[in-house]
């Protein structure tokens, strides 16, 4: 669940003082979530800009989209052929970014979960009895594993299963790679300074009504609050997700499960970290990278990020306090982007 960055706009007005730009702001349903985007420039055109926009939306989640059983990436996954099958473009970039933070990742993110997901209650069906067997974890396992999907020929995208009970998810890029394709169509619009959101992950350019770079809040991870801010951002041209553990889990026994998994074992992770926020070039990377982060933890987390130049920033639970405090804690290349917050 990625409902964590809380924005931080002022009241935006239909022009700005002198009457020389405008500012839109679109909102709607997608992807299971809600977008939220602020335009800048002159001479918008809503209704246009609107049907684009629409154009956009439907194009991604007719090939990403695990909700939409006649999307690419779902006749994919329930197809039993494993011969290798072709892909869109779109849909072949997404894998290529997936394998990326896979493999830099040392393996904590995974877009074959899918079969642990619905094991353990987190999928689109809620299990009966969440907390499964041994027996039905590593039956489960036998069908998730990355390495089990093979990409061929990059001129001539293609995607192949190593067994066909192998499914893709790719809920955790995708909503990133949607941001991007709507910050692309503005770009091309002629349209400099905007904030494209969906489900909390987002990309800025250029500035804010204000002049200055667009100001973005990471929410305090304490259950059931809605507008605790822990830091503000200053973001522009930057993709920015973040990921958490305190929405989407359950109890039982006393004991508390994440639907975060680790992909090697099979089990909810157990660290104390709560929330990781990822800055990156867009949002694509931005969004996978959050999960990766979130499943490694911080102290694994920030030596992967150290290699690999992620900026992350970690809060975690402090176990050693006697009422609810934190650890905060953040990567050199985070530091570096957000010096002058």
């Amino acid at each position: 669940m990625r409902r964590l960055l809380v924005l931080l706009l002022l009241p935006l007005a239909a022009c700005l003082p002198g009457g020389e730009r405008e500012v839109l702001r679109l909102s709607g349903q997608t992807m299971g979530t809600q977008y939220h985007i602020i335009a800048i420039g002159e001479d918008l055109d809503e209704v246009a800009l609107g049907v684009q926009l629409e154009t956009v939306l439907a194009d991604v989640d007719s090939k990403m989209s695990n909700w939409n059983p006649e999307s690419e990436i779902s006749r994919f996954s329930a197809s039993q052929d494993t011969s290798p099958q072709p892909v869109s473009p779109e849909l072949a970039h997404v894998i290529q970014g997936a394998a990326q933070v896979h493999t830099q990742s040392e393996g904590m993110f995974d877009v074959t979960l899918g079969p642990l997901i619905e094991l353990w209650g987190f999928g689109a069906r809620q299990a009966e009895d969440p907390v499964p067997s041994e027996a039905e974890i590593a039956k489960a396992l036998t069908r998730v594993g990355q390495s089990r999907l093979l990409r061929l020929d990059p001129e001539f995208p293609s995607l192949a299963k190593e067994m066909p009970e192998v499914e893709v998810n790719v809920a955790a890029i995708a909503k990133g790679y949607g941001i991007d394709a709507v910050a692309a169509m503005l770009h091309d619009a002629g349209i400099e300074n905007y904030m494209v959101e969906i489900g909390g992950d987002l990309v800025t350019r250029g500035q804010n009504d204000k002049g200055q770079p667009w100001r973005i809040g990471i929410e305090t991870p304490e259950p059931g609050s809605q507008n605790n801010v822990q830091r503000i951002i200053a973001l522009s041209g930057l993709g920015m997700a973040s990921s958490g553990d305190y929405r989407n889990f359950f109890e039982r026994d006393g004991r508390r499960y994440s639907h975060l998994l680790d992909p090697t074992t099979g089990r909810p992770v157990t660290h104390a970290t709560t929330s990781a926020t990822v800055l990156a070039e867009n949002a694509m990377m931005a969004d996978a990278w959050a999960t990766a982060m979130l499943v490694l933890g911080r102290q694994r987390g920030l030596a992967v990020a150290e290699r690999h130049g992620v900026a992350v920033f970690f809060i975690s639970r402090d176990r050693q306090a006697d009422g609810q405090s934190y650890i905060l804690d953040e990567s050199s290349a985070f530091t570096a982007l957000t010096k002058t917050d």
